[in-house]
């Protein structure tokens, strides 16, 4: 998406891709660095963005395919909310919950949204003053939904900067050396317990501003990516470093256990994350990788990413134009992270099908090794990248049973949430995951279409460009 255009990318496989095409309709307005998020129907659902400059932005939200929804027959709704975030609304946080609702995050406040009805119910501000999005970017991920927790959504969110709205709207003034971004992480359960108890504080051991979250199948967090000091954006800052604002990237990643307890009297986050040494990349000992300290000028912003194998894929760059080797060099090449448990034994399985309706059970022929725990099914929704920002990044665990000879293993689908996901199975003990395969959960078929909002938004909005429509 970018201004009122819609593409579609019809891969057949990740592998294989096809060049994107364009659909003949359009969204309402323009908006540029808008975030979506899949809805249990299949739909998306697109909101923020700026219409020119980050000075006007697009405090509202709408769908695609177009949807009748809340009297407004398609077109782009108000929320409240997106006003009282102004102007840090671009690339809002958004996470699709089991309830339907989502959760979203601007600026340094957040809210579920029951966007059938267009009601909002405010959630506790981010404590310390802390902002978390563009371009005072942080990391942002659903936890995984698993049996343990009885798929009650977490939501977890890392660094990003404590400047006051007034100073950073002075982007010029913003010192690109000096200006730390936040060492603080919020967590909150969003249950009404959880929501009553408010955000739960930590801290990584350094600041962090437009960092990358990446979940693994085995339920931990990796922060990868970003800078020590100042935000996102390039060009206009008086201190900026070449045409960048930040400084002082980040190069080691941190390895983050929700499963673990505070306390044992280790203090803040120290018990529950790591720094990840002596793991091998591409090229290089870990803690000398490549990593992007901010986002690169526009389509090559920095991205990580699991992949298919388990290992992660990271890139970024900066803002420099063309290639320049003054700080910080531009950087084209991308390095892959290993963890340790790509080096151990992994279990196998045979049998997944290509698609498995809401609710219902299959079972696969399983290779387990033979010393390791109880035996779990994941289903991993990578998502889409830019600028940092993961939208539609999922961990869902299933119920699933070993059989008592360890050769099948019988999974129930979950409830909704259709779309392509990626199979994998772990081995508790050991964390150990096993090459993915692609699973299709739902039926298959397209999302619900309502031509008349269709009609209606090509009838009530300013057509873009010259030619069909």
């Amino acid at each position: 998406m970018g201004s009122q255009s819609l593409m579609d990318n019809k891969a057949s496989d990740y592998s294989t891709l096809v060049p994107p095409q364009e659909i003949r309709i359009r969204l309402t307005s323009d908006r540029w660095y808008p975030s979506s998020a899949r809805l249990h129907d299949g739909s998306v659902i697109i909101l923020g963005g700026q219409i020119t400059a980050e000075s006007v932005n697009n405090p509202t939200y709408e769908s695609f395919p177009a949807k009748n929804i809340n009297r407004y027959n398609g077109l782009q709704i108000p929320p409240q909310f997106f006003e009282d975030t102004l102007p840090h609304n671009t690339f809002p946080h958004v996470h699709a919950l089991p309830s339907k609702k989502l959760f979203v995050a601007a600026n340094n406040q957040d809210i579920l949204l029951d966007w059938e009805n267009n009601v909002e119910t405010r959630l506790p501000n981010f404590p310390n003053g802390q902002r978390v999005v563009y371009p005072m970017n942080a990391a942002g991920v659903l936890l995984p939904l698993t049996p343990a927790n009885n798929y009650t959504p977490e939501v977890f969110i890392c660094g990003g900067s404590h400047l006051s709205q007034v100073d950073a709207l002075k982007e010029e003034d913003i010192d690109a050396h000096h200006e730390y971004g936040s060492t603080q992480c919020s967590r909150m359960v969003l249950s009404d317990a959880g929501i009553a108890a408010g955000w739960q504080v930590e801290y990584m051991p350094e600041p962090r501003v437009i960092p990358e979250g990446v979940l693994f199948p085995n339920g931990k967090v990796v922060i990868i990516n970003g800078g020590r000091t100042s935000t996102a954006g390039y060009g206009n800052s008086q201190y900026r470093i070449g045409d960048s604002k930040a400084d002082n990237p980040t190069f080691t990643p941190l390895l983050y256990d929700p499963s673990l307890q505070l306390g044992n009297g280790l203090p803040d986050l120290t018990c529950r994350l790591a720094i990840l040494r002596g793991y091998t990349t591409a090229s290089r000992k870990y803690p000398l990788f490549i990593a992007a300290m901010c986002r690169a000028k526009y389509h090559t912003a920095l991205a990580s990413t699991l992949l298919p194998s388990g290992a992660i894929l990271i890139g970024g760059s900066n803002p420099n134009d063309a290639m320049e080797t003054r700080p910080w060099p531009s950087e084209y090449r991308v390095e892959y992270l290993n963890p340790s448990y790509m080096f151990a034994e992994r279990p196998t399985y045979t049998g997944l099908p290509a698609m498995v309706n809401y609710g219902t059970t299959f079972t696969l022929s399983v290779s387990v090794p033979s010393l390791t725990a109880p035996v779990k099914a994941v289903l991993m929704d990578l998502g889409f990248i830019t600028h940092s920002v993961h939208m539609d990044q999922k961990v869902v665990e299933l119920v699933s049973t070993l059989s008592a000879d360890r050769r099948t293993l019988t999974i129930t689908a979950p409830p909704n949430a259709p779309g392509k996901f990626l199979s994998s199975t772990v081995a508790a003990a050991y964390l150990i995951m096993m090459f993915t395969q692609k699973l299709m959960i739902g039926t298959g078929a397209p999302p619900p279409k309502d031509d008349a909002a269709t009609v209606n938004i090509l009838a009530n909005t300013p057509n873009p460009i010259s030619g069909p429509h």
